[in-house]
């Protein structure tokens, strides 16, 4: 291999996930330990068993990671994450854990250095097993060993010369980002994981063409949370067509198309949409995941206003 800079490495890792962030949104394990190519090499992103990673390539560290392990048969949304209450909780920084309880250990001398050098990384934050949101720059704000962690904060651009925040009002306004983020991608994962992936309408399997819409909207004070049950995979059509009150969903869970749209007849598309009048919605696999009936209803007669 050529020799190069850290700063070079770190920019081509940069570029390699940021790309992947604009094609996929959330990354899964395969894509982040596939690595990236530099100079004809491949150098990974993160170390399978560890969460702390410095390539033998680079002179600092270039990720941490927080995983979101299974456990048992219970699905990921089940459990509370301490990670994520730190970051709902957090005013500026958010606290990262040593490895094991030495300071001086490789690992945590790495963080170290990323804190006296300033240098920016990048967090792979686990949203469900096996599966990551990016949060980047990342920079270690404080080194405290006698709490064995680290205070880490966030730059504003995902750019490995974005300057690190300066003050508290910009740390508080990053982090405020981070948690706007998270929070949209918590209830993406959680609906359409409980779902398998798939349109509740239309039943089709391809993420990617896969929205997480709300039945009641976030900003309603009651029944607005981000939860499952207030939530439903759609595809971007549909989706579109439920925002826009040409399908409706009643609370026993069947689908009812606007009389405007069913006397519409231009293309097949729209015959799709039309032929769902009637059918029942596609529902996960555990009851307790069923949609809300109280938020069905109250979205159920917005749309008997507006047809």
């Amino acid at each position: 291999m050529m020799s190069a800079t850290d700063e070079e490495i770190r920019a081509a890792a940069f570029a390699h996930v940021s790309a992947l962030v604009d094609r996929y949104g959330i990354l899964d394990t395969r894509l982040i330990q596939a690595g990236f190519p530099y100079q004809g090499e491949r150098i990974p992103l993160v170390n399978p068993q560890q969460g702390i990673f410095k390539p033998r390539q680079m002179r600092f560290l270039l990720s941490i990671r927080t995983v979101i392990p299974k456990k048992g048969a219970k699905v990921w949304y089940d459990d509370q994450r301490q990670v994520h209450d730190q970051i709902y909780a957090g005013q500026e920084c958010v606290d990262y854990a040593f490895m094991g309880d030495n300071p001086d250990a490789a690992n945590n001398r790495w963080l170290r250095e990323a804190h006296e050098s300033g240098t920016p990384f990048i967090y792979f934050l686990g949203v469900s097993p096996g599966r990551f949101q990016v949060v980047m720059p990342t920079y270690i704000a404080n080194w405290n060993p006698r709490d064995l962690s680290v205070s880490i904060t966030f730059g504003e651009e995902l750019s490995p010369s974005a300057p690190m925040p300066s003050d508290s009002i910009e740390r508080r306004y990053t982090l405020r980002q981070v948690k706007q983020r998270l929070h949209q991608s918590q209830f993406r994962e959680a609906v359409l994981s409980a779902y398998d992936y798939r349109c509740a309408i239309s039943n089709l399997p391809e993420e990617k063409l896969l929205d997480a819409a709300h039945i009641v909207a976030d900003r309603h004070e009651r029944l607005g949370q981000a939860e499952v049950v207030n939530g439903l995979p759609l595809s971007k059509v549909h989706h579109a067509a439920f925002d826009s009150h040409l399908i409706g969903i009643d609370p026993d869970y069947r689908l009812h198309v606007s009389e405007g749209l069913m006397a519409q007849n231009d293309g097949p598309t729209l015959e799709a949409l039309k032929q769902s009048d009637g059918q029942l919605l596609h529902l996960p696999s555990r009851k307790r995941d069923y949609p809300d009936r109280e938020r069905l209803a109250q979205r159920f007669d917005v749309f008997r206003e507006v047809s």
